[in-house]
């Protein structure tokens, strides 16, 4: 297949246009051909391992996933399949519900027994509703009523209490359309977005469940689902309730995304790489946006070539567990061969015609590229900052209370860093953790844990945590430019107790990261280099570490950090002036503005 042309005139960021989001889609569909079953009912996709689901539902995932993408590039083309997408997944369909849930060679596990098989009849319903006239309206009656049978179980309540409850509101969207159980399927919808109604904080952000989890799953999901099935629906009073939130929710969004292209890595099932894009095309597509067009697709087209110029697809073509190739500690237990293809959602934009202006504009650049900026999100307890000198986006973390891994009840390193951002990665455990404060007992690193957030301000983010019983740290983030202010207040620590503070996690190819001690660490301490394996970024990583130990039963440590691309950059010393009066910091940044900012917890409800 020939490459489409650059386009710089029109693309001056990217290159691309439209035919390169046609050709990618229509290259991704053609690489898992050879792994689909004779009749086209599994996709058995290559890979490590199975995921915890097994072999089975691995299959299932590789044909939802894909047929997913599969709609969204023939019903963006109003049908026209030339190459016949669409014929291999209606065979599909009728053998994998021929006898589903039986042993046979192609049938579908039921969501009865096997819950991942929830997730996938949302894709299944989905696109079924999306090609409609091209696929479900010329299938015989018998198959129609089998794959009726099959999504029909996906109504019932969530299995799982978070982002899962969509899944249902997906099935129940497209048989309401197909006119199958249309009462049951009523009562499905209005279920799920009342239990996530409860997880509504506010500004454009949901917590992904009743655990305080921020992440892309914000947009991609718990905005996606609602704002698509109102659009498709028709229906001006849901899109009116949750179009706003959506415009709201890409405010803050947008400032996520690097000047090259990446977003930020952060949360989990980061395997899904270009699904972030997903919810700007989603706002286009209902004119719930605040981007102009030429800035929705030069976000779009540069997350999408950022990961395909990577490495993201094999020496096959197809996606691999991982960010740019494959990356282990990246993967989750739930994630198989085929979860990546789930960044079949980033594909949304074909939806909108050649003509609209979102495919006609000029690109236009993005905020990280614009100016410098540092910008709170009150209801997660999050700072977004980037510069613009070198286009790198970080994110300074006081909000999640997401950090358990299931695998090994640690602090899961997608959530409960201090700082993330879309060129550094957080390292994997047994390494030494990026970007965290510690204390020191018994030669183990205490975890963070659940962070309360405290407050946020024009420049800054707090939050608590308890990192053992009776201790406690409020910690505090104030950026500005690209230096970065770090403070720890530990209430309750035995004297003499030791510290430790790391910063990012790098590779030689990397931008520099500095970190430098100013207050509560010794006057000559120097950062030690920590040595850890590899991150999503790359091998070689290393991480600067500052110590020290506790004075008495209150102890404040604060120091200056840096991430930058910049070359030969200014020490961060230069970047910025602290002073420690008790527990009130006065930084004067390099261009004479200040801030000044109290740690105290008294600033949070409840704690004395």
């Amino acid at each position: 297949m020939p490459t489409p042309p650059e386009n710089r005139e029109l693309s001056p960021f990217t290159g691309w246009t439209r035919a390169h989001w046609e050709d990618r889609a229509d290259r991704l569909l053609l690489a898992v051909r050879p792994y689909a079953t004779p009749r086209h009912g599994l996709i058995e996709l290559p890979g490590p391992r199975p995921s915890w689901s097994g072999v089975r539902s691995d299959g299932l995932e590789g044909y939802a996933r894909t047929f997913l993408l599969a709609a969204l590039r023939v019903a963006g083309a109003h049908g026209d399949d030339p190459l016949g997408h669409l014929p291999r997944y209606a065979a599909g369909l009728a053998a994998g519900t021929e006898a589903p849930g039986s042993t046979g060679p192609e049938s579908w596990p039921l969501s009865t027994d096997v819950r991942q098989a929830v997730v996938e009849s949302a894709s299944v319903a989905l696109a079924l509703r999306l090609t409609r006239p091209w696929l479900w309206d010329t299938l015989d009656d018998r198959t129609r009523q089998r794959a009726a049978d099959w999504l029909l179980p996906a109504l019932a309540p969530s299995p799982v209490d978070n982002n899962w409850w969509l899944f249902g509101l997906t099935v129940a969207g497209f048989l309401q359309d197909a006119g199958v159980e249309t009462d049951r399927a009523a009562a499905a919808i209005d279920r799920s977005l009342d239990r996530i109604e409860h997880w509504y904080l506010g500004e454009g952000w949901y917590s992904d469940g009743d655990n305080r989890a921020f992440d892309h799953y914000n947009a991609w999901a718990l905005h996606f689902y609602p704002v698509l099935h109102a659009h498709l629906s028709g229906d001006q009073d849901l899109l009116a309730r949750y179009g706003p939130r959506l415009r709201a929710q890409l405010d803050d969004h947008v400032h996520l995304f690097d000047a090259d292209g990446a977003p930020l890595p952060y949360g989990r099932s980061l395997i899904y790489r270009f699904a972030a894009a997903a919810a700007p095309w989603l706002g286009a597509l209902t004119g719930h946006t605040p981007l102009i067009p030429g800035a929705t697709r030069r976000l779009a087209s540069g997350a999408l070539r950022h990961f395909l110029d990577r490495g993201a697809t094999d020496e096959h073509g197809l996606l691999t567990l991982g960010w740019y190739g494959p990356h282990p500690p990246l993967v989750q237990s739930y994630s198989g061969p085929a979860s990546p293809y789930w960044a079949a959602k980033g594909f949304l934009g074909l939806l909108l015609p050649a003509g609209h202006p979102v495919w006609t504009d000029r690109e236009e650049p993005l905020p990280a590229e614009r100016a410098d900026t540092v910008r709170p999100v009150a209801p997660a307890g999050l700072l977004i900052h980037s510069t613009a000198a070198d286009g790198l986006v970080r994110l300074h973390n006081h909000g999640s209370n997401h950090v358990a891994a299931p695998e090994t009840g640690e602090d899961d390193a997608g959530y409960a860093r201090f700082a993330y951002s879309t060129r550094t990665g957080p390292t994997a455990p047994p390494d030494p953790a990026d970007n965290h404060f510690a204390l020191v007992v018994d030669g183990r690193v205490t975890r963070r844990g659940p962070a309360v957030p405290v407050s946020t301000g024009p420049c800054w983010a707090a939050s608590l945590h308890t990192p053992l019983p009776g201790v406690r740290v409020v910690s505090a983030t104030l950026a500005h430019g690209r230096a970065e202010v770090r403070a720890h207040l530990v209430l309750g620590a035995p004297e003499g107790t030791p510290v430790r503070q790391t910063g990012w996690a790098t590779t030689p190819e990397g931008p520099t990261a500095q970190l430098h001690p100013v207050h509560g660490y010794p006057p000559a301490a120097d950062p030690v280099p920590l040595t850890t394996g590899a991150t999503l970024q790359g091998p070689k990583t290393r991480t600067a570490a500052l110590h020290s130990t506790t004075s008495g039963a209150e102890s404040l440590f604060v120091s200056l950090a840096s991430l930058t691309a910049e070359p030969d950059p200014s020490p961060v010393t230069a970047l910025a002036t602290v002073q420690v009066s008790g527990r009130t910091l006065h930084v004067t940044w390099r261009d004479g503005t200040t801030a000044r900012l109290t740690l105290g917890p008294e600033d949070h409800p409840g704690v004395g």
